[in-house]
């Protein structure tokens, strides 16, 4: 029962974790910051554990109160394992944590940390009292518009984060569409059918610029008089 109830309280820990991956229009770095909270919250679980505290376990805290017997520390091992799994599963967010410090804080970090291609073009971004009032305003995907033409690298390098897919999210929502039109039921739905409601499902969050599309057409001329 104590298994049990450990098991159930750290599937919902996990499912939690997994709410926040979720979602559309999310930059990889959101990502790091959910993952990076969720090792600190198994170190956390893990020296509790060992101390025999089940404070953030409640259906194992109840379980060992009925029963009056609890091993901890084969618990307090499980988490071991599972923090030492995101070890290694996210280990390649170590090597790319400066470029995400830059990235989200570029106006607090310190130039000598940083490769030298880009130490100049920080220190003249940190210089820089207009785009420091316009980080604070605009979001990090749009901010890094502004930084054409004067800092290339620095471009660059927030057009390299911008591109990672941190989950598969939005490939599996667009299986998802697939399988709910795609069905027994609609005989009749050919490829190109399927193709245009893919299409429609991925670009749900594009503006079209009306004003721009309406100058591209040709207006009707009536006939000369």
């Amino acid at each position: 029962m104590q298994d049990l109830a450990f098991m159930v309280d750290v599937t919902e820990h996990l499912n939690n974790l997994n709410k926040q991956l979720q979602g559309r229009n999310k930059v990889v770095t959101q990502y790091y910051d959910s993952i990076r909270s969720f090792k600190l919250k198994l170190s956390l679980w893990e020296t509790q554990l060992a101390g025999g505290d089940a404070a953030h376990f409640p259906c194992l805290k109840n379980v060992c109160a009925t029963q009056h017997v609890a091993d901890m520390k084969r618990f307090k091992d499980k988490i071991t394992g599972l923090l030492r799994e995101f070890e290694q599963r996210f280990q390649i967010f170590g090597e790319l944590e400066k470029d995400f410090n830059v990235f989200c804080s570029p106006f607090t970090v310190n130039p000598s940390d940083l490769p030298v291609s880009i130490q100049l073009e920080i220190i003249d971004l940190q210089c820089d009292s207009d785009l420091k009032g316009k980080f604070g305003a605009a979001g990090l995907d749009t901010f890094n518009q502004n930084l054409l033409p004067g800092y290339p690298n620095l471009t660059a390098l927030a057009a390299k984060l911008l591109c990672m897919f941190g989950t598969t999210y939005l490939c599996e929502q667009v299986f998802s569409v697939m399988s709910i039109n795609k069905t027994k039921l609609r005989s009749r739905l050919m490829h190109k059918h399927l193709n245009h409601i893919l299409k429609l499902a991925a670009t749900q969050d594009v503006t079209p610029d009306i004003d721009a599309l309406v100058k591209a057409k040709r207006c009707q001329v009536s006939g000369v008089k």
